[in-house]
């Protein structure tokens, strides 16, 4: 645990969601690191060695930044430490998916990138379960979903130019934001480099604690989600928040929701709407759950609106061919409505 994830936005939709605040209390929107958007793809059914987008202090690539500047990466699933020797990350020998919290400080993996700050967010729909009964049923877990997300706050945005045209224009943009409420997990990432020579990889683990009491009857285990943007300022911001005291963080909450889905998304080659569709167990009929109806609710208001320029359409056509559907979840509740 845990072992699969959804993400199934496109890559300004995941910047737009993933705003946070500075430490002087201002809205900001990340941007993704340089060439990332174009490596990151969305998917219904993600599990370990595939990339996934990640928040994190901007400060970690550009020592000249603020510690409290973050921007998106995608970085890959499963932790290879700096210090690894072998030439192919895939011959570790032990899985680092996922890190217990009890344990960070005594496995050399994980304690050398906390104590050097390397604090991340991991960013998802939600994430993948599954009971441990006679028959494994799985579960689709996420963050409770409103229509109202986003709408009632005031925003600030950060601009040297104050009023500027462009500062009003991402105020309106963030506050337009009503779409998938992303779950924020705490992680740790790290950077290898071949012993040969050659680009970094960075890659990420899942920390987890105990199951919340809300989940212990899927599993005894769930990841360290952070609940709120102050949260995520205080794991994310290592100048200020020292290790010891992020630590703290890492706390089972019941903050979640979920249902059930159909055993099609255990096959992790699977990657279709199919994988987080409301499903009820014992039938062949899916089944809208209480638990799911806000999800369903804003993601059909959320549609995209169909553009009508010719070049934006190919555009839209050739983002789908390539994996890159911008709110892929839609399809299937238009479908299902």
């Amino acid at each position: 645990m845990c072992g699969r994830t959804a993400c199934t936005l496109a890559p300004d939709e995941i910047s737009r969601a993933s705003r946070y605040r500075s430490r002087a209390g201002q809205y900001r929107r990340p941007r993704w690191r340089d060439g990332d958007s174009e490596k990151y793809r969305p998917s219904y059914n993600k599990s370990p060695q595939s990339l996934s987008p990640v928040l994190l202090s901007q400060k970690h690539f550009d020592k000249a930044a603020p510690a409290d500047e973050c921007v998106i990466a995608a970085m890959r699933w499963g932790l290879v430490p700096s210090w690894f020797r072998e030439s192919d990350p895939s011959k570790m020998q032990y899985s680092t998916s996922n890190c217990r919290s009890e344990s960070l400080l005594e496995k050399k993996s994980y304690k050398e990138p906390l104590l050097k700050g390397q604090r991340c967010v991991i960013l998802a729909d939600g994430f993948y379960e599954w009971q441990q009964s006679e028959k494994k049923q799985p579960f689709f877990i996420y963050f409770p979903q409103s229509k109202e997300e986003g709408s009632k706050e005031a925003i600030k945005v950060q601009s040297g130019g104050g009023n500027s045209e462009e500062a009003k224009a991402l105020e309106e943009d963030d506050r337009s934001w009503k779409g998938w409420k992303l779950l924020t997990m705490a992680g740790l990432f790290d950077s290898w480099t071949p012993p040969s020579g050659g680009e970094k990889l960075y890659t990420y683990t899942i920390i987890t604690v105990n199951a919340s009491p809300g989940l212990q009857s899927i599993h005894h285990r769930m990841p360290a989600v952070l609940d709120g943007e102050e949260e995520v300022r205080k794991w994310l911001d290592y100048g200020e928040v020292r290790s010891l005291d992020a630590l703290k963080l890492l706390q089972p909450k019941d903050k979640l929701t979920f249902h059930p889905v159909s055993s099609f998304v255990n096959n992790a080659r699977n990657n279709s709407p199919e994988c987080l569709q409301p499903f009820e167990p014992g039938s062949k009929k899916t089944q809208t759950s209480a638990s799911s109806k806000a999800m369903m609710s804003w993601l059909q208001k959320a549609t995209p609106e169909k553009k009508a320029e010719p070049k934006v359409c190919l555009k839209r056509k050739r983002m789908e061919e390539e994996g890159k559907q911008v709110g892929p979840l839609h399809k299937w509740l238009q479908k299902n409505a």
